[in-house]
């Protein structure tokens, strides 16, 4: 590794953080959401879920793929 490399690594480092915080705001998210619609009588995965779900895992994988 060559040493003007280290401030890209370190920024992708701290992105990662940043994302991997983002990720657990969004599982708190889902289960508030599951739990008012549950309360609600809403029967079945409220469509909201499933994007956030989806939006979860892509930033999940991208705090990875910074992690790495």
């Amino acid at each position: 590794m060559h040493e003007w490399q280290q401030p890209y690594i370190d920024r992708a480092a701290e992105l990662s953080a940043e994302l991997s915080s983002m990720v657990e705001t969004m599982n708190e998210l889902v289960v508030d959401h599951l739990r008012e619609a549950s309360e609600n009588g809403y029967e079945g995965r409220p469509p909201l879920d499933k994007a956030i779900q989806a939006a979860r895992r892509s930033i999940e994988k991208a705090a990875r793929l910074l992690a790495d």
